[in-house]
């Protein structure tokens, strides 16, 4: 096994055992509140990642074309596959050399998508909400995350 994917599967696993467990570099002290609001409190952090925020703003005027281009290029990899299948069958034999193309072409296109995808996305996206009466951006966190804010359920809205 090479070096470099012996190394992306440590570092994967790392990322899984560091998630699932729940650890942390920089543990804090969680906010104190009665019992038996427990059930009706969600935790909010400020979100603001300026890298990441203004990256994937910038990103939005593009965003359009960016999906434009995603979906030509799946069209053209369907054609691509569809050729090297009747070619196949034209023969009548299975030459595996006519779906080296359409493969790398595959191959690429899903990671090209990906890497977009992470671009545009950033990773307060999915987890981002709106607190009323409290300006600013917000996402969900856990009750001992840095700035970490106890708020009413009813007033956090997608």
């Amino acid at each position: 096994m090479k070096p470099l994917m012996l190394f992306a599967i440590v570092v994967l696993v790392a990322i899984v055992i560091v998630v699932s467990f729940g650890l942390q570099l920089e543990p804090s002290a969680p906010i104190e509140f009665a019992s038996d609001a427990a059930a009706n409190v969600l935790y909010v952090c400020p979100g603001t990642s300026a890298f990441f925020d203004n990256f994937a703003n910038n990103l939005q005027p593009v965003h359009h074309i960016l999906i434009i281009v995603l979906f030509a290029v799946i069209m053209l990899l369907a054609f691509s596959w569809g050729w090297a299948l009747y070619q196949n069958l034209l023969n009548d034999s299975f030459k595996r050399d006519t779906f080296k193309k359409p493969w790398r072409l595959t191959k690429w296109t899903f990671w090209c998508a990906v890497i977009a995808l992470l671009f545009v996305m950033t990773p307060n996206y999915f987890r981002s909400v709106q607190v009323d009466g409290l300006n600013g951006e917000y996402v969900l966190c856990e009750y001992n995350s840095p700035n970490v804010r106890a708020v009413p359920a009813e007033s956090v809205h997608n």
